[in-house]
């Protein structure tokens, strides 16, 4: 358990040569006392430079702090959302705490933000759903969102933490993603971590009030804080943290029904057809506009079917589209073969077979990736196909559900 509320690295720009940042009240900055403004930073020889307006250099370091004044912010004009989902966006984005320009390697810096666990986490609740949601739903979500942070800075200082998430055999790839990946600072921005995105989404009384409510409030298992992960929508049964991550057993996170009703596993090919083939009653199963316009950020609810999608492509498309995402030329594309999934039905192995070439992927996250220009929105699918009449394959349709791990 932590004693003290620590201060949150969050990266809100990673590996820039150049960015724009405005100044919206004092910043104590050490090189020339307080500075208000718009300024550019930009990185050189493992330097960064900070230029005001006029162009005019006013520090150059490895390491710029500002402090923030009483009420100060800063804005930042051109942050990328979503990055590589099909909601990727530019946004300009406001914030609150302290900045740090970090330069790194190949002549490029990381913008940092440094403020206070439960000052990011009101950001975090009005990013991941919207501020309009029902309080009990925001708190919910800081409670969640609070234990997953800690639990992952807790995790980070064992010296048993994995480092490697990639296992490469000949002809398998499996790899999967996880914070241990941000050396520099504590948490990305975006989807990769939880999402962040300022304090321009904080616009109802019920974000404080669920921050408050439940400030110090966490998930215990055992007397340790829970890592807990969540969806966006599970498809009707959540799936358990080895389908995602790490092939480790975590008891609490396990595969439970989004339903009053119980519900059996995904234990075969013909559960996952019956499944996902079907939109089975489930809390999350919903296409109401007014629900989602309550809880969703606007960006979201261009997404609507979720619940239960489709994706077709032709033959050829999907190939171009595997070799660009995995550097793999499998040929003509002869099948899509599962070889193992999570008990939500999400695949955690998939075999992709071609006539130059066979090899498998996962987990969940690089199966949906190397299958999407962007992502699908989950791995829980089942494939089926379409011949011309010599018999071969000209499109492959994914019936899927769910959208998230």
């Amino acid at each position: 358990m932590i004693a003290d509320e620590p201060k949150i690295k969050v990266a809100l720009l990673q590996n820039r040569q150049e960015a724009r940042i405005n100044l919206n009240g004092e910043f104590i900055f050490s090189a020339c006392g307080m500075i208000s403004g718009k300024f550019i930073a930009h990185c050189s020889a493992g330097y960064v430079y900070l230029n005001n307006a006029s162009g005019t250099q006013i520090e150059k370091q490895k390491e710029i702090f500002l402090f923030a004044q009483e009420g100060a912010t800063f804005t930042v004009p051109d942050i990328k959302i979503g990055i590589d989902f099909h909601w990727q966006q530019n946004q300009e984005q406001t914030f609150r705490g302290d900045i740090a320009f970090l330069a790194c390697r190949n002549n490029s810096f990381n913008l940092i933000n440094i403020i206070s666990l439960e000052d990011y986490l009101a950001s975090v609740i009005s990013s991941e759903m919207s501020a309009e949601a029902p309080l009990e739903f925001l708190k919910a979500q800081a409670v969640v969102a609070r234990s997953w942070l800690v639990a992952m800075l807790e995790k980070k200082k064992s010296s048993s933490v994995l480092t490697e998430k990639k296992t490469v055999r000949e002809n398998e790839f499996i790899t999967w993603q996880d914070v241990n990946d941000h050396q520099f600072f504590d948490v990305c921005a975006d989807d990769h971590c939880q999402r962040y995105q300022g304090i321009t989404r904080i616009l109802s009384a019920n974000v404080a009030a669920a921050i408050e409510d439940t400030r110090g409030l966490f998930l215990v298992s055992d007397q340790e804080i829970c890592d807990a992960r969540y969806y966006k929508c599970c498809g009707g049964q959540t799936d358990i943290f080895s389908t995602a991550w790490e092939d480790v057993f975590v008891e609490y996170l396990c595969s439970i029904t989004d339903d009053a009703e119980t519900k059996p596993p995904i234990l075969s090919e013909k559960d996952a057809d019956a499944w996902l083939r079907s939109k089975p009653p489930a809390y999350c199963n919903t296409s109401d506009k007014k629900i989602l316009q309550r809880i969703l950020p606007s960006f979201d609810r261009e997404t609507l079917d979720f619940y239960r999608w489709q994706v077709i492509y032709k033959r050829r498309d999907l190939e171009e589209i595997i070799r660009k995402k995995s550097g793999i030329d499998v040929g003509r594309l002869e099948n899509l073969v599962v070889v193992a999934r999570g008990p939500s039905g999400r695949i955690y192995k998939l075999r992709i077979e071609g006539s130059k070439k066979t090899v498998i992927v996962g987990k969940e996250l690089e199966i949906r990736r190397w299958l999407s220009p962007s992502h699908l929105l989950s791995s829980a699918f089942v494939v089926s196909t379409e011949r011309e009449a010599n018999g071969t394959i000209s499109r492959f349709i994914l019936d899927g559900g769910g959208w998230g791990h």
